[in-house]
């Protein structure tokens, strides 16, 4: 009996330093593809970007201008259109790029710094940084650590404890969160959701990024989230429709209709990133026993998605989810051109590497959204 036990203690032990050994060789696989592309890093990178940037600049002036003086629904719809181009591109292959310090090293314009940049987006980006940078990008889906695993009273991931309000997620998310996603993300980060929604409080049992209710804590919250809401929506829902006088109304309609387009696009593209039944979520007090395993977490907890260059573009590269988890500093043009080695040697290791159509990734996500509003945690 006991040469039988030292046997199989014997056999356990070499399964672990060979798995050990596995996830090491995996680690430094992965990492020499990072060195490898911030070797090459400079000019090229920063030139796609700033003709990103001109483009979005002229899509603004000239969607703004064609809104304003439109007398028919052709040119106000391609004003509209060229508006929202805009901030698509703001929000996802420039702003969120840029904040993730992308070119930190290569350039020393400010408006490429990450504490410097401001960009054209109701979410305060101090708050941002945190929540996202440090907080949603170390602790991939692990609960109780990233903020993400569930969005106010949307419940992302099935370690989240149910509540009676989840039942309602679905109606709630697609008439209310989606449409609105900038605002619920700047209430999201800056702490708000924190002061107001009783119900996702109630269930956890603690904060994401207030300390307490005190006053102190509830008047930062608030002075975070106000000083990005009331300029922006201050210049968008009445600096500019003013300027129209009469034709107040229609402006007021076409910057409307431009923020709700960039919401629901932003906000489809998010939520492919993270949510599905096939998608990895795990239980509070997680931790990775090495970098390798860290970064196998990171990819199974994330979905990538097939779509066209120009719609890449549109999603600042986060339909390549999985490469940008591994390496979040690299910039979109980089996590599409290291996509395909990224997946070679997930399928050489053993790592789950997934990607489908947008819209079959889209169908995944509601079917779990559905499936979490009624299904208790396990």
């Amino acid at each position: 009996m006991g040469l039988r036990t030292a046997k199989y203690t014997s056999r356990n032990q070499n399964a672990l330093k060979n798995n050990s050994q596995k996830m090491s060789d995996f680690a430094k696989e992965l990492d020499a593809i990072y060195r490898k592309i911030e070797n090459q890093m400079g000019e090229k990178d920063l030139k796609h970007i700033k003709n990103i940037r001109r483009f979005s600049t002229v899509m603004e002036y000239f969607g703004r201008t064609l809104i304003h003086v439109s007398l028919d629904p052709m040119t106000f719809s391609t004003g509209v259109i060229a508006l929202w181009l805009h901030k698509q591109l703001e929000t996802t292959e420039i702003g969120h790029t840029i904040l993730h310090g992308a070119y930190e090293k290569y350039t020393e314009e400010k408006s490429f710094k990450a504490k410097n940049f401001k960009w054209d987006m109701p979410i305060d980006e101090e708050s941002w940084r945190y929540g996202h940078n440090l907080r949603h990008h170390t602790f991939t889906n692990i609960v109780g650590k990233d903020p993400d695993t569930h969005f106010g009273i949307i419940r992302l991931n099935a370690e989240v404890p149910h509540q009676f309000i989840h039942y309602l997620q679905v109606p709630i998310a697609i008439g209310f969160i989606i449409p609105n996603f900038a605002f619920a993300m700047n209430a999201h980060f800056t702490g708000l959701l924190d002061i107001y929604d009783i119900f996702s409080r109630k269930s956890r049992n603690k904060f994401d990024f207030i300390k307490s209710l005190s006053f102190k804590e509830i008047t930062t919250a608030h002075r975070k989230a106000l000083r990005k809401y009331i300029p922006y929506y201050a210049k968008n829902y009445v600096f500019y429709p003013m300027l129209a006088g009469p034709f107040f109304p229609k402006v007021l309609i076409g910057n409307w209709m431009a923020e709700v387009m960039r919401d629901i696009y932003s906000a489809t593209t998010i939520f492919c990133g993270h949510v599905g039944s096939d998608t990895k979520a795990y239980k509070e007090g997680t931790k990775p026993k090495n970098r390798g395993e860290w970064f196998a977490m990171q990819i199974e907890a994330s979905n990538n998605f097939e779509v066209s260059l120009p719609l890449s573009i549109l999603c600042g590269a986060l339909n390549r989810q999985i490469e940008h988890h591994l390496f979040p500093k690299l910039p979109p043009n980089r996590l599409r051109e290291i996509a395909p080695e990224v997946k070679n040697i997930c399928e050489r290791y053993g790592i789950e590497y997934r990607t489908d159509s947008w819209a079959n990734t889209m169908k995944k996500v509601f079917n779990q959204i559905a499936v979490l509003s009624m299904k208790k945690a396990n």
